[in-house]
């Protein structure tokens, strides 16, 4: 479980940074950037939980 979690938070460290790059060469980030965004933290929040109450 913890080996998943660190390929979900590298996942989405380097959404994020292709984010960053997308608005700083002046383009505006497509809706549907924030919908992945939440569905990588959803998940991430989901497997913390229930590595949590597994333990």
């Amino acid at each position: 479980m913890f080996y998943f979690l660190v390929v979900i938070a590298v996942l989405l460290l380097g959404y994020a940074a292709f984010l960053v790059r997308f608005v700083r060469q002046g383009r505006r980030i497509p809706p549907a950037a924030y919908l992945g965004l939440a569905v990588l933290n959803g998940v991430i929040l989901a497997a913390v939980l229930a590595w949590a109450i597994a333990r």
